[in-house]
């Protein structure tokens, strides 16, 4: 009976969670939706161009990393909270994110830690594909970030080095770091 009860309180917790956290909003002020697509772009038009994937060493996976100008298109993406039941990006609540592309590599274009890079390809069940997304210091601007939550429960995920998203220069390609120094601010469009 105590089982029960402590399980029906940590989903109650839990559901309480989802909800409590304001949604991420896009460029026209509407919230970012489970499987809808988006351009994710710098915040800061001279900080790089939209989000993409970049071909690191001419093999398989792909990195995540942003156009070299503003004026390049980029590649959409969706997002999936960790939730099933929550259909709405919410602040500082977990979600995988994938570009809506197809690749030459037979794999998920679903965002991954890869070390201190973002690469692609699905961990299955793991930590690695789980992102959030901050609010900015200026108005409808926001970070992301890695530092899973929600896929821990009830798990302890305290011993996880957060960090922002940001970006570094490789051969002329700018790769996402997540732990960024400085992080991007970015904006959603819906694409």
């Amino acid at each position: 009976m105590k089982l029960i009860e402590t399980l029906s309180f940590m989903l109650l917790a839990m559901a309480v969670a989802v909800t409590a956290q304001n949604p991420v909003l896009d460029t026209s002020g509407e919230p970012l939706r489970r499987g809808a697509e988006y351009y994710i772009k710098p915040a800061i038009t001279d900080n790089g161009g939209r989000f993409t994937l970049i071909d690191r060493n001419g093999s398989c996976p792909f990195y995540v990393g942003q156009e070299n100008s503003s004026a390049a298109k980029g590649l959409p993406v969706t997002f999936e909270p960790f939730f099933k039941e929550e259909n709405i990006v919410r602040e500082r609540r977990d979600f995988k994110v994938s570009f809506a592309a197809v690749t030459v590599c037979v794999q998920s274009t679903t965002w991954q830690l890869d070390g201190e890079l973002i690469s692609t390809g699905d961990d299955g069940a793991g930590f690695n594909n789980y992102f959030h997304i901050s609010h900015g210091q200026v108005e409808s601007t926001y970070f992301m970030g890695w530092c899973p939550q929600d896929p821990c429960l009830p798990a302890d995920c305290s011993w996880f080095r957060c960090g922002q998203v940001g970006a570094i220069v490789e051969n002329g390609k700018r790769l996402l770091v997540w732990d960024g120094n400085p992080a991007i601010p970015v904006v959603f469009e819906r694409a």
